[in-house]
């Protein structure tokens, strides 16, 4: 129903139609993040998509004509779930268009130190204004003590690492 939209009485609680997300991304581009972790089922399903360019409702026989772009991410090894029997060999090489593998944060040295001095002005704009937060600046040896880190989180990791030393540290550094 959220991928696809659905009509009214399709299920108990479909009170009124409902436009899914594809229908929603006619004409532009829908990102479609945790790929890998989209059980079969739907696998199927989200394959018809790509293939027909149309979906149809739940609870509808119709099908609405769409013209949407699939940019989708992961981060799980879809060649070793195709082979684990996880992921559709169709899927993937109707969505492997283009792909761009992105190494694991900890690969990147250089791009952590941009990153996070990026991210800290993120942060520091989220904040101004507020009482008692000053402006953060991240020293050579914080960033140094940043690249020690592993980051099995990657971004999201760093960003709550961050975040959460911003609002811990009183003063700017």
């Amino acid at each position: 129903s959220e991928l696809f939209g659905h009509e009214k009485g399709a299920f108990t609680s479909a009170a009124a139609p409902k436009q899914g997300i594809f229908e929603a991304a006619d004409g532009g581009t829908l990102f479609l993040d945790e790929i890998g972790d989209l059980p079969l089922d739907l696998q199927v399903k989200l394959l018809r998509v790509l293939q027909t360019g149309a979906v149809r409702l739940v609870g509808s026989n119709d099908e609405r004509k769409i013209d949407v772009r699939i940019i989708a991410a992961t981060n799980r090894p879809l060649d070793d779930d195709i082979a684990a029997s996880r992921c559709r060999a169709d899927l993937f090489f109707r969505l492997a268009v283009g792909v761009v593998r992105l190494p694991p944060l900890r690969d990147r040295g250089d791009d952590l130190a941009l990153l996070a001095q990026h991210l800290i002005g993120a942060i520091n704009k989220r904040f101004v204004g507020t009482a008692g937060f000053l402006p953060k600046r991240l020293r050579p040896a914080a960033i140094e003590e940043l690249r020690r880190h592993t980051w099995p989180g990657n971004v999201r990791e760093l960003w709550n690492t961050l975040l959460r030393t911003a609002m811990l540290v009183p003063g700017a550094d």
